[in-house]
């Protein structure tokens, strides 16, 4: 009963978000949950370091560095302005703002699209004086739609398309086309909620462009740019994803301007600790006999969870 009990503390702390009385956020819940799992015994710290799927964690880093290599040269601010330059017609503007954003999303990790539109786009929306509610939540609605629609657009397709061994190409078949049309129907659905309100003004304070923002830079942008196109076309090669996306992240590193410190520097190490700790506590919980028992218990009351309909509503 051990591995059950401390696999059901970990996830009610994780979905709390917190402790009281204790500092400790998800990442540290979940790295908590993942030592007790050793110091307890559930694991030796071997078959610990074994749990964790090193082929996701490579990919999920090196998809980092990339990000991080295109942030640094600009792209992200570069784009957003460009996006803003439609501001004038909000409608028309928050259709580029998904489409973009989207298409960004599918090709990159959505976290990090978000991360580098959401002050841009705020700022300039506050200057504008116009509500930024409708086109917020049209960037995350976009982001999450367009990340779902290729193997590399976010942590969750990353490892489930890492431990399926799922080819890119017909994930991309599969998943491209529904997400074209959640992200035009979201388009839609923004539009109907907010018909009255896209031009609506909005009182607030006067904002001017961050200082932190990174300037435009033709050459780091096009290296980043160079890097992802080849990274997708050696996704659809027998190459395994992971090896080609560390070479091309080993590439973008050996550069004479950007230093290694600062690219490094933008890896979100904290996601990274998250799915190394989460590796663990699964492991220690599917070595418990209570897990078969369970789901063939399931399978005896004609829950079969191979059934991929009914496992598409248990995800849900």
């Amino acid at each position: 009963m051990l591995a059950p009990t401390l696999f059901i503390l970990t996830y009610i702390g994780i979905a709390l978000g917190k402790i009281p009385g204790v500092a400790l956020d998800r990442v540290g819940i979940a790295l908590l949950g993942a030592i007790a799992m050793v110091a307890f015994g559930v694991l030796t710290p071997e078959s610990a370091f074994r749990a964790i799927d090193l082929s996701t964690i490579l990919l999920l880093y090196s998809l980092m560095i990339i990000s991080a290599q295109l942030r640094l040269g600009g792209f992200y601010t570069w784009s957003a302005l460009k996006v803003l330059t439609l501001l004038a017609r909000p409608k028309r503007f928050l259709l580029a703002l998904m489409l973009l954003s989207g298409l960004l999303s599918a090709l990159l990790a959505n976290d990090i699209v978000c991360f580098a539109f959401t002050p841009v786009l705020a700022a300039a929306l506050i200057q504008a004086q116009l509500n930024p509610l409708p086109f917020l939540l049209g960037l995350a609605v976009a982001s999450n739609i367009g990340s779902a629609a290729t193997i590399i657009g976010n942590p969750q397709n990353m490892l489930i398309g890492q431990v399926g061994q799922l080819d890119f190409g017909a994930f991309l078949l599969w998943c491209g086309p529904p997400a074209v049309i959640a992200l035009v129907a979201g388009y839609g659905i923004i539009l109907l909620c907010y018909r009255k309100k896209l031009a609506m003004k909005y009182p607030g304070p006067q904002v001017r462009s961050g200082s932190d923002w990174p300037p435009f830079d033709r050459w780091q942008t096009g290296k980043g740019l160079l890097a992802v196109g080849a990274l997708i076309i050696l996704f659809f090669t027998p190459l395994p994803r992971e090896v080609s996306a560390i070479t091309i992240a080993g590439l973008l590193l050996c550069s004479r301007r950007q230093k290694t410190r600062d690219i490094l520097g933008l890896v979100d190490y904290h996601l990274i600790t998250l799915f190394c700790a989460l590796f663990i506590i699964i492991q220690g919980i599917l070595q418990n006999e209570m897990v078969p028992d369970f789901v063939a218990q399931l399978a005896g009351r004609g829950i079969d969870l191979h059934n991929l309909p009914l496992l598409t509503v248990i995800a849900t």
